[in-house]
């Protein structure tokens, strides 16, 4: 089966850089569409940024600039870069894959991400 297990949430100040990992299995990144999304307190769960098989990318325009997503497919990882981290971005991450075969879209369990001001 499908797992994704992110890791490198915390709590950080606004303007300081975390980089996350999703660490796949049962799923090859390098030939499905990965993503990461985040959801804040009160709000629905957005995209953040997303890297297709083909290697193109897409980010949400809040983080163009400061976030770079990619993917090592030797180790089946996708990571999220996140610098000149701001409050604003405070969220649960969350890494998702779309597994093409089946149509079918996983997602990890969450990490917490705090950014104080």
């Amino acid at each position: 089966q499908v797992q994704l297990v992110e890791s490198g949430g915390g709590l950080v100040q606004t303007g300081e850089s975390l980089r996350l990992s999703c660490a796949a299995s049962g799923i090859i990144v390098a030939i499905n569409t990965m993503g990461w999304y985040r959801q804040a307190p009160g709000k629905q769960r957005e995209l953040v940024a997303a890297i297709t098989g083909g290697g193109s990318t897409n980010y949400a325009d809040s983080v163009k600039g400061r976030f770079t997503i990619s993917r090592d497919n030797a180790k089946n990882t996708v990571y999220l870069q996140m610098n000149s981290l701001k409050p604003e971005d405070t969220a649960v991450y969350y890494c998702n894959g779309y597994l093409r075969r089946l149509g079918v879209h996983y997602w990890g369990q969450g990490t917490q991400i705090t950014v104080s001001s």
